[in-house]
């Protein structure tokens, strides 16, 4: 005769059929609230309704945004700095003033973004187009000032973007 019960004990070690063990861990974002819902547990619950609570995560969390627009800002006009002098040893005057045109009007479309994205959720539910007459004004500039190039310009228009990436790549993950 099999013993199948020693077979088991022995095969699997003790296993806890609690249905809260290790709920946590692999439950996805917002697991947390489903098993405080499972535990009857509703101090979470006041806690996440809780104004103050609120108002306390919200200006957290403006912060946080706040304080990574400045990287960017930075990193953006560090890049925009390299590369006007860079183009201005290789290139010439013209060719460096038409990027540090584009890498401006850049910086100030990424602004104008940064800001309807700031707004949000607390007056606005759809981000604002506004800033997309940046490049158009941009290019018309460009075409009637005969010293100002379109591609050198377009190009630091475009700057703003490694910045981006650069800021994504050095910030920390969040596990």
């Amino acid at each position: 005769m099999i013993d199948f019960a020693g077979l088991s004990q022995r095969a699997f070690g003790d296993i806890d059929a609690s249905p809260h063990k290790g709920f946590i861990d692999e439950s996805p974002s917002g697991g947390f609230l489903v098993q405080s819902e499972l535990l009857g547990d509703s101090s979470i619950h006041e806690t996440l309704l809780d104004p103050e609570t609120l108002d306390e995560q919200s200006k957290i969390s403006q912060d946080e945004y706040l304080q990574l627009q400045l990287r960017i800002y930075r990193l953006a006009f560090v890049l925009a700095a390299i590369f006007v002098v860079l183009a201005a040893f290789l290139f010439g005057q013209n060719t460096s003033i038409s990027i540090l045109v584009g890498a401006l009007s850049g910086i100030l479309y990424l602004r104008l973004l940064a800001r309807g994205i700031g707004k949000l959720g607390s007056s606005q539910k759809i981000v604002g187009k506004i800033q997309l007459i940046i490049p158009v004004i941009l290019v018309l500039v460009v075409s009637k000032l005969p010293e100002l190039q379109l591609l050198p310009a377009l190009l630091g228009f475009l700057l703003y973007k490694p910045s981006l990436v650069i800021q994504f790549l050095l910030e920390p993950k969040v596990q």
